[in-house]
């Protein structure tokens, strides 16, 4: 006889009672996902009591319970198209030329910053650069989207909960420490300043690189340190090579998911690390 036939039968199912209420009571506290902004007001309220588990604060839930479903996000979600074009598409579409020509300027004209930044994280200014250049045109565009309401709305739609769920509580955690506001635009999933970090990423690889006690990723400096610290804790192998088949090509890919696009960096990086 085993050990769980000996208990009495009125506590038997007196701890089944007790296991089905539990069970019933986490089901109950956490919403579910939607694929519509049906269900959303009630989906950000259960995750206002995960995000207070999680450490988020008073600012931090307030930006989440005044954050709206962002129909475009989803929109955006849904239609990627440039990523299943060729490289050399793509390449054309996003400018890789006009990157390249561009990010030698740049790299001329900062020859003092970036040479700091490669010897304290051990990533060349072509990389840094490239990157720059294809997230936000050098700064240029920086996104529209409200950056908390579109990554929350990701972290409530159903195709990718998982993998935005921390993003949206990083996102949050942010609002608490002043990096951003719950008004603040970036791109249409979230990513925010620059090099259009996701928020998760932000708030774990964020540098201050101009001293002033918070880390600003609308700041050039601030931005360009927090990505080449990114890519360093990575695994960035400084001196190594950074083409497709090369040691620090597989850092690349951390940074976006997309071939084409951890292709096209390699290449416009060597192009304007040789400029």
């Amino acid at each position: 006889m085993s050990p769980k036939s000996r208990v009495p039968a009125v506590l038997r199912g007196l701890s089944l009672s007790l296991g089905l209420s539990l069970g019933l009571a986490g089901a109950v506290a956490a919403a579910p996902c939607g694929n519509t902004a049906d269900g959303f007001s009630a989906w950000k309220a259960a995750f206002a009591k995960e995000a207070a588990r999680e450490g988020v604060g008073q600012r931090g839930l307030a930006a989440l319970a005044s954050a709206s479903y962002a129909s475009r996000t989803i929109a955006a979600d849904r239609n990627q198209k440039s990523f299943r074009y060729s490289l050399d598409k793509f390449m054309k579409v996003r400018g890789a030329d006009t990157i390249v020509a561009q990010g030698r300027k740049r790299k001329a004209r900062n020859a003092a910053f970036y040479a700091s930044l490669e010897q304290r994280f051990g990533v060349p200014a072509g990389v840094l650069i490239a990157i720059h250049g294809m997230e936000t045109g050098f700064g240029g565009f920086m996104g529209d989207s409200a950056v908390v309401s579109a990554i929350v709305t990701l972290t409530y739609d159903c195709r990718r909960t998982d993998f935005f769920r921390p993003h949206a509580l990083g996102a949050l955690k942010l609002v608490d420490n002043g990096s951003i506001t719950e008004a603040t635009k970036g791109a249409k999933h979230g990513e925010l300043g620059h090099t259009q970090f996701l928020p998760g990423n932000a708030l774990a690889y964020g540098v201050d690189a101009t001293g002033d006690g918070r880390v600003d990723f609308y700041d050039f400096a601030d931005a360009m340190a927090s990505t080449a610290n990114f890519l360093r804790q990575k695994g960035w192998k400084p001196g190594k090579g950074y083409q497709e088949g090369q040691p620090n090509f597989a850092v690349i890919q951390q940074w976006n998911a997309a071939g084409v696009y951890q292709k096209a960096i390699a290449i416009m990086a060597a192009r304007i690390d040789a400029g």
